[in-house]
Order: structure tokens, then sequence, then C-alpha cells
């Protein structure tokens, strides 16, 4: 019996909630400030996470051709480079 009066009392509460809710009424820029927000809060990751995500992903593919900028083992990324050391070393040898 005890089960039975708790469920009744608690969908009677829930109706009654329900039905002050259907009369509650808040003005337009309240509405459009709430979605805004739940469009900020659902989206947060994509958002702000974008921003962390990308400057490790470009830090970690940076680190690899910082560590190799040699002439002799990367002279196609950086040609100009390349080419000033290579002219630099015959001109030493002369």
């Amino acid at each position: 019996m005890r089960v039975w009066l708790a469920c009744f009392l608690v969908l009677f509460a829930l109706a009654e909630l329900f039905d002050w809710l259907q009369e509650f009424n808040l003005p337009l820029p309240i509405y459009i400030l709430g979605g805004a927000f739940l469009a900020v809060a659902s989206n947060y990751d994509k958002i702000i996470g974008s921003y962390f995500a990308d400057s490790s992903i470009e830090a970690s593919i940076e680190q690899p051709q910082l560590d190799s900028l040699t002439s002799s083992t990367n002279p196609i990324s950086f040609p100009i480079a390349s080419s000033v050391e290579e002219a630099k070393t015959s001109q030493t040898d002369d």
C-alpha cells in the first residue's frame, strides 16, 4: 500500500508541476540567450578543445622537421637554405 501511495503522490506532484510550467512564460530574449548557452555548452569540446588539439598536433609535426634541419638530410624542404649553405662551403673550399 505504501508503494501505491508514494507513486500516487509522485504522479500528482508531476502533474501539478506540468500544469504550472505550461502557464509559466519567459520573455523572448531569455529564450534566445538560453538557446545560445545550450549551443555553446553542447559544442564546448569542439570549440575549445580544437584549439588545444590543433596546437599539440602542430607541435608534434614541427618537432621532427626542426630536428632535421641540415642541408644533407633535408634539401628538398628548404632549397634556399641548402643552396646558401652549399655556396658557403664551396667558397671556403676554394
